[in-house]
């Protein structure tokens, strides 16, 4: 762990504070939690939503042969664009 110094503003400050005490921890731990929330996301809900994406467009008819699909996707038509 790595030791850093902040500069809040008052209003900040306070709440921290009022919500330290609520929650019977430090500032500190809050400001982590807070950073590890924005900067590295709540795995929680990262994984519910990766698994909630499973199989998302197993209905899907045009998708029943996955490599037609990519290779339709893929086809190039600009020299047929330039004939035009």
């Amino acid at each position: 762990m790595r030791r850093t110094q902040l500069y809040l503003d008052n209003d900040l400050w306070n709440a921290l504070q009022v919500r330290s005490r609520q929650e019977r921890t430090t500032v500190s731990e809050l400001v982590r939690q807070a950073v590890r929330e924005r900067y590295l996301g709540n795995a929680e809900a990262r994984q519910e939503a990766m698994t909630d994406f499973i199989g998302i467009w197993k209905d899907r008819a045009d998708l029943r042969d996955p490599v037609a699909y990519v290779r339709r996707l893929r086809k190039d038509t600009r020299l047929e664009l330039l004939r035009g």
